[in-house]
C-alpha cells in the first residue's frame, strides 16, 4: 500500500471512466472548468505544452482519471501509441479552512440549501475566495508529475487538466474532493455543522405546549365575531378639499388608491359572510393597472396608470374594454397572440366549418390564435377554453368588439355590429 493509501482512505478516490473524443466542442463550458483551464495557462511556461494537451484530450488520449485529496492522475497515450502516467498535484485545504468553508455556507440558507441538494453554487465558491479560502486553483496550484521525464506541464500532464475540465462541467463537487474532501463527507459534516446548538445548548422545542394553551383557553377572552355586511363601501372623506401637498405624494391617486382597498375589504368580508364572492386570482402588475384603470379614476390616475403600464391612453382604453368584457382572462386574448397546434386547432377549424354553410363561410387568415378577414376590418381570437372572442379594427388597433362566445358566427356579427361598449379614459 502506497503511502498516499496510509494517509487517505480509498473512500476518499473516485475513478471516472475515460471520456470520448471531443471533436466539435469546447473544452470548460462551466465557470469550474475554465479556472480550472486558466489556471494550467498561467502555470505552464510552453504554450505549446498546453495546445499539445489540448489535442491529446480532444482526440481522446486520455484514459480513466483517478481523483483524490491532492492528486488526479491518468494514462495518456502519445499519437503513436506510447502510454505514460501523468499526475496533476493541487494543494489540500487545511481542516480550519474546511471549517470556515463551512461556516460560510451555513450563514446564507441559500447556499446550505443547495448544497443539500447537492449543487455547489458559485457565488458560495466567490464568497469564500474573498475570505482567504481558495477552492479553485491559482497561480502555482497545479503541479505537474509525468512519467515522460518533462519537469514542467507536458502535453499528457495537460491532456489531463483538460479531461478534468470536462469532467468538472458535469460534477463540481470533483474540485471539493481534490481539495481534500469527499462529497458524502463533506455533506454529512456540513449537516451536523447546520443543526448544531451553540455551546452544545439542546434546540428549543417549537411552537406552544398543548397543556399550556388548553389552560388558556379559558383564560383568553373569545375572539369577537365578523363585522354585520354593510350595504356598500360609502364614500371616502375627500384626500384633495384642503390637502397639504407633500412631495412626491399625488392626493388625487391615494384617494382612488383608497377606494378600491376599501372595495377590496368589502368583498373579502362578504366572501367571509358566505354572500357571493367573486372569484379572487392573483394579478401581474399590468393586469392591476388595467383593473384600476376600470374604476372611477380621476384624469391624473388614469394618466399614471396609463404611462407606468406602457400601453399609452388608446392602449389603455382597448384594455379596459377586454376587462370589463372579460377581466383578466379577455386581458390575456388581447395582449398575447399563441400558436394554436394538434388538437386545438383541429376543433378551431371544425367550429369554423360547422358555423357556416359552405358558400357563406368568410375567407379567414390565420396567425396564431387569431383568423382576420382581409380587408373587412374584423377579427375573430380563440382562446384556451376554445371560446371566440370578437374583434374589430378601430384606427388601426384591434381593439375587442364582445364577449366571448362558443360558436364563432355569433363572435364575428358582434365583430362587425361593433358591440364592445367603449372605454372612457
Amino acid at each position: 500500500m502506497s503511502r498516499y493509501d496510509d494517509e487517505h482512505g480509498r473512500d476518499e478516490e473516485r475513478t471516472f471512466a475515460a471520456l470520448p473524443p471531443a471533436r466539435g466542442r469546447g473544452f470548460a463550458r462551466s465557470w469550474w472548468g475554465q479556472a480550472w483551464l486558466r489556471a494550467l495557462e498561467d502555470a505552464a511556461l510552453e504554450g505549446a505544452a498546453v495546445k499539445a494537451g489540448r489535442r491529446l484530450a480532444r482526440a481522446g488520449a486520455v484514459g480513466a482519471v483517478t481523483a483524490r485529496p491532492g492528486r488526479v492522475t491518468a494514462v495518456v497515450r502519445d499519437p503513436g501509441g506510447a502510454a505514460h502516467r501523468a499526475d496533476v498535484l493541487l494543494p489540500e485545504l487545511s481542516d480550519a479552512e474546511w471549517a470556515r468553508f463551512q461556516d460560510l455556507a451555513v450563514e446564507q440558507a441559500g447556499h446550505m440549501a443547495a448544497l443539500l441538494d447537492r449543487e455547489l453554487p458559485p457565488h458560495l465558491v466567490e464568497d469564500a475566495a474573498v475570505a482567504g479560502i481558495d477552492l479553485l486553483p491559482g497561480l502555482g496550484d497545479l503541479e505537474p508529475e509525468c512519467d515522460c521525464g518533462a519537469w514542467d506541464h507536458c502535453g499528457h500532464t495537460a491532456a489531463l487538466c483538460h479531461q478534468v475540465a470536462r469532467l468538472l462541467d458535469e460534477d463540481p463537487f470533483l474540485l471539493l474532493l481534490v481539495r481534500g474532501r469527499e462529497k458524502d463527507a463533506f455533506l454529512a459534516e456540513l449537516h451536523v455543522r447546520g443543526t448544531a446548538q451553540p455551546s452544545g445548548e439542546a434546540p428549543a422545542a417549537a411552537g406552544v405546549d398543548a397543556a399550556e394553551a388548553w389552560a388558556a383557553a379559558d383564560i383568553l377572552p373569545p375572539l369577537p365575531g365578523l363585522p354585520g355586511l354593510p350595504e356598500g363601501t360609502g364614500t371616502p372623506p375627500s384626500l384633495t378639499a384642503g390637502a397639504v401637498e407633500a412631495p412626491g405624494i399625488d392626493p388625487a391617486a391615494l384617494e382612488h388608491l383608497a377606494g378600491r382597498t376599501a372595495a377590496e375589504a368589502y368583498r373579502l368580508l362578504a366572501a367571509a359572510r358566505g354572500v357571493a364572492p367573486e372569484p379572487c386570482r392573483e394579478l401581474t402588475a399590468a393586469q392591476d393597472a388595467v383593473r384600476l384603470a376600470c374604476g372611477p379614476a380621476p384624469a391624473v390616475v388614469a394618466e399614471r396608470l396609463a404611462a407606468g403600464s406602457g400601453r399609452g391612453r388608446a392602449g389603455l382604453a382597448a384594455a379596459v374594454r377586454a376587462w370589463r368584457l372579460g377581466g383578466a382572462a379577455a386581458l390575456t386574448v388581447l395582449d398575447k397572440e399563441r400558436e394554436v397546434e394538434g388538437v386545438a386547432l383541429a376543433r378551431a377549424r371544425a367550429a369554423l366549418e360547422a358555423a357556416w354553410d359552405a358558400d357563406e363561410r368568410p375567407e379567414f387568415h390565420r396567425s396564431g390564435n387569431r383568423w382576420t378577414i382581409q380587408g373587412a376590418g374584423v377579427q375573430l381570437r380563440v382562446d384556451r377554453a376554445g371560446h371566440w372572442w370578437p374583434y374589430r379594427d378601430e384606427a388601426g388597433r384591434w381593439v375587442p368588439a364582445g364577449g366571448a362566445d362558443p360558436d364563432p358566427a355569433t363572435a364575428l356579427a358582434s365583430a362587425r355590429t361593433g358591440g364592445g361598449e367603449p372605454a372612457d379614459l
